[in-house]
């Protein structure tokens, strides 16, 4: 029931991107095609599962003061693993991507999960904790490059999907299209908290 619970958590009630606010740098500019927030998100989501699992083993053994260090290094290993395997099978979206990828290593999602949780908990948990999270910043970038790429493009993984005559919205493929869509999305989540809230009291 707990494993459930870790797993659930990251999806609605502690979404990295709409609730703890984590992880919105690659989420704002990746987010413009559904295809590079599946693509991010599922990297992301790799490297959260593996390095909570090998923090969890190894947490009792490494030293309390190099701890941030040897996590990093851990990190490191898994992002250095993604970054080969897509520049190696799926180079279209290893360059679509282009820096993010690397940048997973100072994701504050993982680092914080590794710190926060994986460090105290064992094995079965901390995959359980890190699938949770890693499903729910994927869904939350998903969510955001729909709306991007069907409002300011007309299309959906490069097909059309609105009427002929739509005048694609360029504005949301661009930066400012990133922040109006977060704050909308912000807003939405905030209201289901609130009702979710009063439906338990």
């Amino acid at each position: 029931m707990r494993a459930l619970r870790e797993f659930t958590k990251g999806i609605i009630e502690r979404n990295p991107i709409f609730v703890l606010m984590l992880g919105l740098c690659p989420a704002l500019a990746v987010s413009t095609s559904v295809t590079d927030a599946v693509g991010m998100g599922l990297a992301t989501t790799f490297v959260l599962v593996c390095s909570n699992v090998s923090i969890s083993i190894i947490r009792k053994i490494i030293p309390y003061r190099v701890r941030i260090p040897c996590y990093i290094v851990v990190i490191a290993s898994f992002v250095t693993i993604v970054k080969l395997a897509l520049n190696a099978y799926l180079p279209d979206l290893y360059k679509s991507l282009g820096i993010f990828v690397p940048l997973i290593v100072v994701n504050c999602i993982i680092l914080g999960r590794a710190e926060a949780f994986a460090s105290r908990n064992g094995v079965g948990l901390s995959f359980m904790d890190g699938l949770g999270m890693g499903v729910g910043f994927g869904l939350g970038l998903v969510l955001m490059g729909f709306i991007r790429e069907v409002i300011g493009a007309g299309e959906l993984c490069h097909l059309r999907v609105l009427w002929k005559g739509y005048e694609p919205m360029l504005v949301m493929t661009q930066p400012p299209g990133a922040f109006l869509v977060l704050g909308f999305l912000l807003g939405l989540f905030n209201l289901l908290h609130r009702n979710l809230k009063k439906s338990k009291d």
